[in-house]
């Protein structure tokens, strides 16, 4: 549970700050709405006044008829136990945000990994090159917008499969008994 201690150290840091609206959504979890140009300094404040130390995530969440990306920031305490989720929004065209990886090594990672699965890009972020999708020319995965199905066909040559084992399968009463363009109608 969040000491008293705590709360007036977290309270005294969103006091300090314009654009932040906070709320407790469990005894150990607290959301942080902030401005896109606030966050850096709330992060900083967070880890350097508050001991929120250790950055476990960043998340992306696309919000596509908003035309924006929401971004979360996931930081942990553990002299008090307790998580804030630091939410912000930006544009989703030409999705570009600030690093954080001077103040949190792990941003790294999740920034890379965000960038890679929905083409956010972080300016200052080391490593912002592809590490998963080595392979893919198509667009970020993960946006909303984008249909997977649609993309296997005009990118994939298909050519009719059936092998004399499906044949038989299929002649036993098995196998596929509706084709997958055929539900989509």
């Amino acid at each position: 549970m969040m000491d008293q201690e705590l709360d007036r150290t977290l309270v005294s840091i969103f006091n300090e700050m314009e654009k932040v609206d906070y709320q407790q959504k469990s005894p150990r979890r607290l959301r942080v709405d902030v401005a896109p140009e606030a966050l850096p300094g709330l992060l900083e404040l967070l880890k350097g006044k508050a001991s929120y130390v250790h950055l476990s995530a960043i998340s992306c969440v696309d919000w596509i008829e908003e035309e924006e990306f929401e971004l979360v920031y996931h930081v942990w305490s553990y002299e008090v136990n307790s998580l804030v989720s630091a939410h912000t929004r930006i544009p989703r065209e030409g999705a570009c945000y600030l690093s954080v990886y001077d103040l949190y090594k792990p941003a790294g990672f999740f920034e890379r990994d965000i960038y890679e699965m929905y083409g956010v890009y972080f300016e200052g972020s080391p490593h912002m090159e592809k590490f998963i999708l080595t392979e893919w020319n198509g667009p970020p995965p993960m946006l909303k917008d984008f249909d997977a199905e649609a993309y296997v066909q005009d990118t994939f040559n298909w050519q009719d499969y059936q092998p004399d084992w499906l044949k038989d399968l299929e002649e036993a009463g098995g196998g596929v008994e509706i084709r997958p363009e055929d539900v989509r109608r």
